[in-house]
């Protein structure tokens, strides 16, 4: 996201920074978790239907449980600093997604509350970003072009570090789902079908672009 676009949500100050109590708005943060909460329910089915293909069948509910325990303590979390508030919300998905992606995308929120500040410029936000998404891959044991979650975050981050706007973002992470279609999954549920996995859309890659989605269009939505 632009750092004008930061400036205009309230979420940053002009300086580069959160609030000036040095934590995000307590409004802000409770809208960004309904937002995740209301997308995985709405494509909970879409993403059961992906994982059906290729994985367990259960990605599309699991991640629908996960993000609604959030939302049940979205008063708890937001009342906390911004990075103890990321650990939290990681802890109660791994706790509540369950399968593989409960660690996976709990590590991600949990590895970036540790590297973020609690007043965060862009270059804070791009390096804890990039942080986390080594987390992710050093729990997942998996790498980038392997058809998973990290062939979204990647072209993500990327487009973070270069300043592109949350419109521009949301168009790089639904690209990069997209690009998974033609890959051979090499790592998860997914590589044990070898060359039958060509051909289908990773349902992680496809919850990660659609959680990017949520907090971009939040964002820009609240400016």
């Amino acid at each position: 996201m632009s750092a004008e676009a930061m400036n205009k949500t309230g979420a940053m100050n002009k300086t580069g920074t959160m609030n000036k109590t040095g934590t995000m708005d307590r409004l802000e943060l409770k809208a960004l978790i309904s937002a995740t909460a209301d997308t995985i329910a709405a494509h909970a089915e879409e993403l059961t239907t992906l994982d059906q293909a290729i994985g367990d069948g259960d990605h599309g509910l699991n991640m629908k449980r996960g993000f609604e325990a959030v939302r049940a303590e979205a008063d708890k979390f937001a009342a906390k600093p911004l990075p103890d508030a990321l650990t939290a919300i990681g802890t109660k998905l791994v706790m509540t997604v369950g399968g593989a992606s409960g660690p996976l995308f709990g590590t991600l929120f949990m590895a970036l509350g540790k590297e973020i500040s609690p007043e965060p410029d862009r270059a804070n936000l791009a390096t804890a970003f990039g942080k986390a998404i080594e987390a992710v891959a050093a729990r997942g044991k998996s790498q980038v072009g392997q058809k998973t979650m990290l062939d979204v975050l990647q072209p993500v981050h990327e487009a973070l570090a270069e300043g592109k706007t949350p419109a521009e973002i949301v168009a790089v992470a639904d690209r990069a789902a997209d690009a998974t279609v033609p890959m051979k999954a090499l790592r998860g549920r997914a590589s044990f079908l070898g060359d039958r996995s060509i051909g289908h859309m990773d349902a992680g890659a496809r919850s990660t672009a659609l959680l990017v989605r949520a907090v971009a269009e939040t964002i820009e939505g609240r400016a």
